[in-house]
């Protein structure tokens, strides 16, 4: 049995655990406008590029987060190992 491909706006809402009124408000596309592209199985181009441009976006402010909470870890150690090496001497 084949397995059915889930439609493109209803994978982003899910993986983004955002309702598709939410996600409409992001991307600038009407609650009715995302339902009506999933119940017809249809996906314009206009929608797809915006999905995937938001997509996108949440994943760059993602690594930005991981990259700032790094950054501060790494301060934090080498504050540390400066306070370890200032009592040694």
């Amino acid at each position: 049995m084949e397995e059915k491909e889930i439609h493109f706006v209803k994978k982003v809402s899910k993986e983004l655990g955002l309702t598709y009124k939410e996600l409409g408000e992001k991307i600038g596309y009407s609650e009715g406008n995302l339902r009506r592209s999933v119940s017809k199985n249809q996906l314009s181009n206009q929608l797809k590029k915006a999905l995937e441009l938001y997509l996108e976006i949440v994943k760059l402010k993602r690594s930005k987060e991981k990259i700032k909470e790094s950054k501060e870890l790494l301060a934090t150690l080498l504050n540390e190992i400066k306070i370890i090496t200032e009592k040694s001497i």
